[in-house]
């Protein structure tokens, strides 16, 4: 009896082929099949599984199936490549006809299923809420950042610091320091305690420190409150980024991973927004450090109900928590398909997590040192000046109220980055790093010009607004985003957590010098030669990605892994 045989393999695409085979045998054959893949995925036994490969002269390898009956169809299916290739079927017919190989089509577009698939096995269970959760993080990155600016007059009264600007600055700075301490932090507990445990433990700090910060009555305390908060924030930014990037499906993992961004930059606004009723009630600020302790203790209470990243529990040789969480983010479909990537990855080498020291080693630095550098251009640029600066450039343009002109920077802000999240998996990483420094340079160009250029004098105030807004849309079109959406994805599995912190140190880093020595610059050589050093960066840049950064989008993390890490 003719038959048309389909089998979807590999990613559940279908693929089909002809053939004169016993269709009461095929059938046998199928249900044979289904039983030994079900057994293969749950019981996740890689060593036993492994005892029982056969190689072969073309290095493939495959997993035979007991035989069914002398007079039944026999089934091999096999692998002829850990990576490259997707199942093959073969089958013999009752009739003692020929094998026929049963390979599946490219894609699901190809071809119709034959074998129907169950109704529940059809929808694929979501990744958005558990991102939602981990943005709560990026959202108190934000807050952080911005509450501050309006709240340090009024603290400062409160404090009884209003004429001693040093311990402002030390109220200001202190955050980043515990920024910086807390990205190599974060590294180190996320590889450790996991990333959804290393989440409820930054909740810690996040807390106690609003709690302080909002009832201190000495700067003493003020200060412990936001070292503490700094800590927070700075786990934070490595292990959001982290955690998305691991979880996320690789066809959506560009707009997943600038979700980041777009979370920060709307923690700003909703700092500023907190702000608002300052004027009218000084003590005010008390309750807008206070309100950063209820999304802090919100993210301890999600990361209870998230699944763990499925790579770090792999790596941890959990299979079964593996296999649950794959469930949880996917759908049992993807059980198989998912399990095979992070099997293929893990074949090339045994190794355990990488040490700090091993980030620096021949092997690794090359990969290391494009996150430290895209971090260092990123934060060198300027953006944190332009920002700091901006209240000054409106007013120049005859707009009075700082609220007003910090509006404008951060709604261009989140409408560039939510810009950023719709081509991130379109245009690529690469296209849009090298797009982005490119438009920061030439309205970093643009704000010097309007500064000095005497023929551009009647125009000056306007044209230092459009830089400055053209900068800020520039920078979030790429270099905000991609950076921490680009590191988890070139860095290898054993080092991601650690690297990932030490290019977030550079981050921290380069953002208390600028706030540091930015005025002083400014004082020294005048704003239009500094803002005309950054144009310069920002081309340095340009250079640098063109020539080091590789492009990322459409490719799972273990392929990647494999293409950087000569080792795999």
């Amino acid at each position: 009896m003719q038959a048309v045989v389909m089998y979807g393999g590999g990613g559940g695409g279908c693929g089909g082929v002809k053939g004169s085979i016993n269709t009461k045998s095929l059938a046998v054959g199928f249900r044979a099949l289904k039983s030994q893949k079900q057994h293969y995925t749950s019981s996740l036994d890689f060593s036993n599984r492994n005892s029982q490969l056969s190689s072969s002269s073309s290095s493939s390898f495959g997993l035979r199936l007991n035989s069914l009956s002398s007079s039944s169809m026999a089934t091999e299916l096999t692998r002829s490549s850990l990576f490259h290739s997707r199942p093959v079927l073969k089958a013999l017919a009752s009739d003692g006809g020929d094998v026929e190989e049963v390979r599946p089509l490219k894609s699901e577009d190809d071809v119709t299923c034959a074998v129907p698939v169950p109704q529940q096995q059809q929808g694929k269970a979501s990744v958005l809420p558990f991102v939602g959760v981990a943005c709560l993080g990026a959202i108190l990155f934000g807050y952080h950042l911005g509450v501050v600016n309006g709240a340090l007059e009024y603290l400062a009264k409160d404090l009884g610091i209003v004429e001693n600007t040093v311990l402002q600055g030390w109220i200001v700075s202190t955050l980043l320091a515990g920024a910086t301490v807390g990205s190599f932090t974060g590294g180190a507990l996320a590889d450790k305690f996991g990333r959804t445990r290393t989440f409820q433990l930054d909740a810690i700090p996040l807390t106690i420190g609003a709690v302080l910060c909002a009832t201190a009555q000495s700067v003493q305390t003020m200060i412990i409150g936001r070292l503490l908060a700094g800590i927070g924030i700075g786990i934070s930014s490595a292990i959001v980024p982290l955690y998305i990037s691991e979880i996320s499906p690789t066809e959506i993992r560009g707009a997943l991973g600038s979700v980041n961004q777009l979370f920060i930059c709307i923690g700003i606004l909703l700092a500023l927004v907190a702000g608002l009723p300052l004027a009218g009630n000084p003590i005010w600020w008390r309750t807008m450090f206070s309100i950063s302790a209820v999304p802090a203790v919100l993210l301890a209470l999600g990361m209870t109900f998230s699944p763990e990243s499925p790579r770090w529990l792999f790596q941890q040789g959990k299979f079964s928590e593996v296999e649950k969480s794959i469930k949880t983010l996917y759908g049992k479909e993807r059980v198989a398909d998912v399990m095979t990537d992070l099997n293929v990855a893990s074949q090339g080498s045994a190794e355990q997590e990488a040490g700090w020291f091993d980030l620096f080693s021949s092997r690794y630095w090359k990969v290391v040192s494009v996150g430290v550098a895209l971090f260092f251009f990123q934060q060198m640029a300027g953006i944190n000046a332009v920002v700091y600066y901006s209240t000054a450039v409106f007013r120049s343009a005859g707009i009075e109220s700082d609220v007003a002109a910090s509006a404008l920077v951060g709604a261009s802000n989140v409408f560039g980055t939510t810009i950023a999240s719709s081509l991130m998996d379109r245009q690529g990483r690469k296209s849009l790093l090298i797009t982005s420094f490119l438009g920061m340079a030439a309205s970093m160009l643009l704000l010097s010009l309007s500064f000095t250029w005497k023929a551009l004098a009647p125009y000056s105030g306007t044209l230092a607004v459009l830089g400055t807004v053209c900068y800020v849309l520039s920078f979030s079109l790429g270099a905000g985003p991609v950076p921490a959406l680009l590191l988890p994805e070139i860095f290898a599995s054993r080092i991601r957590a650690k690297a990932v912190a030490l290019s977030l140190g550079m981050h921290w880093a380069a953002n208390f010098v600028i706030g540091l020595y930015f005025l002083s610059f400014v004082n020294k050589f005048g704003i239009s030669s500094v803002y005309l050093g950054f144009s310069g960066i920002c081309l340095l840049g340009v250079l640098y990605i063109a020539a080091n950064v590789v492009e990322t989008k459409g490719r799972s993390l273990e392929e990647i892994e494999q293409a950087l890490d000569p080792a795999i």
